[in-house]
């Protein structure tokens, strides 16, 4: 099982945390997670855009961006509405994860037959406006609505990050989300920022977070990427996982330097090692999963997109297609294009505050197990004010579930 995390955050928001981040580095030492505010904001949008192929290929609705200057009732002081003040729950008491025995389903990190939900670029507390980002927020799934904000989790550098070295890192971002070790829990690929002097081969910034039972516990592993599947002095970047030799096993495809990709077979161990790697020509420097099929052909082997240029989500673009095979994604594929949308979203109710406000999709998947796409958005005013709302497909004029990532703050 496959998926590419499609949280999409502001430009702005991306600037400024990539700023923090990356602040007295020279600019050849920037890791893949924190290098400069394009790279930090283009890998949200190559995942939006695979969202969006999903959404026009469904026939369901597919644009990024739904911006509107129409002011909101009750506004705070300045205009500035406190967190919880939504039209999302922003005080709903916090219940253990629910314990799962392990499934097929895809982004369900405590195996328990529900899809999870993840979420980057939290909400800043009012007294903490500009200071580091929270970390990567979980809401669990359940058989009640799809989504439960109660059940929820926050994952942070500080408490579940890797160190390098002595260095423990500040950026933590979600990039892809699969079942590398093939145990029933779906397992999550971190972006980090370990510290390089800008001399030779940079470390690993990709760490992997495993579920579990109780979902995703403990602390993460630095991904291993042998020597061998390394080439240049690149930094490892845009993980997309897939079944790209068809063995049922999920592997990982990562960019290497030159055009190449570093192809790692799963399924992994529990210190993030691959059962096998190469170096393979063709790929990069963006990658993104084809949609809404990986295995585009049909021939049994999940298949990888690559292009020049990131894939803006509201534009049309065009990539380049590399076959699974038995030896990876290692065939010319020909060109892959993804379409303009061509319909609207549904913004998420903000009653509070006043200005613009903006929608990013999040995931467009089968929340609530009826076999058929739900919406998941996130309508946002600066960084203090959010609302993520989950449209089913039965309604998909009326959210079922509404809360605020202020669910996160401390």
């Amino acid at each position: 099982m496959r998926t590419r995390i499609t949280t999409a955050a502001a430009s702005a928001t991306a600037a400024r945390t990539t700023a923090r981040a990356t602040a007295g580095r020279p600019a050849a030492a920037r890791p893949a997670a924190a290098r400069t505010v394009a790279v930090r904001a283009t890998t949200a949008l190559v995942a939006s855009g695979a969202c969006l192929l999903l959404l026009t290929a469904c026939g369901g609705p597919s644009s990024a961006h739904a911006p509107s200057s129409a002011p909101a009732a009750d506004a705070g002081k300045n205009g500035d509405a406190p967190p919880e003040a939504l039209a999302g729950r922003g005080d709903v008491p916090r219940i253990p994860v629910p314990r799962g025995k392990g499934s097929r389903t895809a982004d369900d990190f405590n195996g328990d037959g529900h899809r999870d939900l993840v979420i980057d670029d939290l909400v800043k507390a009012p007294e903490d406006s500009h200071g580091d980002d929270a970390g990567i927020g979980v809401v669990y799934g359940s058989a009640d609505g799809g989504l439960d904000p109660a059940a929820r989790q926050l994952l942070s550098a500080r408490t579940h990050a890797a160190k390098v070295g002595d260095t423990l890192p500040v950026a933590f971002d979600a990039e892809a989300a699969c079942d590398l070790d093939a145990d029933g829990f779906t397992d999550l690929v971190v972006a980090t920022d370990p510290p390089y002097n800008g001399i030779g081969r940079p470390p690993v910034p990709l760490q992997v977070l495993f579920g579990s039972p109780e979902g995703l516990t403990g602390k993460a592993v630095t991904l291993r990427i042998p020597a061998a599947a390394r080439f240049g002095n690149e930094w490892p970047d845009h993980p997309v996982c897939g079944d790209f030799d068809g063995d049922d096993r999920t592997d990982l495809a990562v960019t290497a330097g030159a055009g190449r990709i570093s192809y790692l077979r799963g399924p992994f161990t529990r210190a993030a090692a691959p059962r096998a790697a190469a170096s393979l020509p063709g790929g990069g420097p963006y990658l993104a999963s084809p949609e809404p099929r990986a295995d585009t052909n049909g021939d049994g082997y999940d298949d990888l997109a690559h292009s020049d240029k990131p894939l803006v989500p509201d534009a049309p673009a065009k990539a380049t297609l590399l076959l699974g095979s038995a030896d990876g994604p290692a065939r010319p594929g020909g060109t892959y294009r993804i379409k303009a949308p061509a319909h609207g979203i549904p913004t998420a109710p903000v009653r509070t505050g006043s200005g613009p406000t903006e929608t990013t999709l999040l995931r467009y998947a089968d929340f609530d197990g009826d076999k058929k796409p739900d919406t998941v958005v996130r309508t946002y005013r600066g960084e203090r004010t959010d609302v993520i709302a989950l449209y089913p497909s039965t309604t998909p004029d009326r959210p079922r579930v509404t809360f605020s990532t202020a669910l996160f703050l401390p």
